[in-house]
């Protein structure tokens, strides 16, 4: 059963499964599908074409589903969705989609955005990423597996961030950053790997081998994607296929300096 409190709002129309908790002075539009276990907080708002999953976690004065903040809107019907075991914390801002980007405003599942964080419309966040307070996502940002952004940090428009990587915080970012790498400052650039997260989750010589995939890409003597199609052509490992595949097909470049040491 539902637990809806009385000072709620809920529209007729909405779509609220078993399960699902409503704090004091909620609002949930005619259009919102909420799925079981989910809890929302006092006086927070969900609206539009807006989908959410199983067992997410909403604080209070959320806004999940308001229109982009984008002049090529007109009010075309577009779709904000939202997967399973999400925390969305105190006055983050989610944008849906516009037609001429594709749609829909996708986040995975088993994410953090902390307070103030703004995801904005056509954005594509993977799973278990880490948005710290105040980062902001600007329209058509792809984010994949893993990734983490530290506070205050802004992301340029159509900027692509692979699995497993960091953004410092307080940085600037305006070009791709390649899985598995740490970027920071004003503007971004990369600085290494990202050793504490691959130390998490890979065994040493899957990170050893990324470390001297590195080396040759960012600090050898030959251009990056030329280095990159030589290791492509040359490795079996999965991880710096990854790597080298996102380089190839980065289409703002990739932000970096030669001679950056690799601990």
């Amino acid at each position: 059963m539902s637990m809806i409190h009385p000072t709620a709002i809920v529209e007729e129309g909405a779509q609220i499964a078993e399960g699902v908790e409503i704090g004091p002075y909620a609002y949930v539009g005619p259009d919102v599908t909420i799925g079981s276990g989910t809890r929302i907080g006092s006086h927070a708002r969900i609206e539009g074409w807006t989908t959410i999953g199983r067992d997410n976690r909403i604080f209070s004065h959320a806004v999940l589903g308001s229109i982009p903040q984008d002049l090529k809107y007109h009010g075309e019907r577009t779709r904000l969705v939202i997967g399973d075991r999400n925390t969305i914390r105190e006055f983050t801002l989610l944008n849906p989609g516009t037609e001429g980007g594709g749609g829909i405003t996708r986040i995975g599942d088993d994410n953090l955005l902390m307070g103030y964080v703004h995801v904005a419309h056509d954005v594509q966040i993977g799973n278990h990423c880490i948005l710290a307070n105040a980062a902001t996502l600007a329209g058509h940002v792809i984010l994949g597996d893993f990734v983490v952004i530290g506070g205050m940090t802004p992301i340029h428009q159509f900027v692509r961030i692979g699995d497993h990587a960091m953004i410092a915080g307080a940085s600037a970012l305006s070009q791709d950053i390649p899985p598995y790498c740490l970027a920071e400052g004003n503007r971004a650039q990369v600085r290494g790997l990202n050793l504490t997260g691959l130390r998490r989750r890979f065994e040493r010589e899957t990170i050893d081998t990324l470390k001297r995939a590195y080396r040759t890409l960012f600090e050898g003597e030959t251009a990056i994607t030329d280095a990159a199609r030589t290791l492509l052509e040359n490795t079996d490992d999965p991880h710096v296929e990854k790597l080298c595949r996102f380089i190839l097909e980065s289409k703002r470049g990739i932000p970096y300096k030669r001679k950056h040491h690799v601990a």
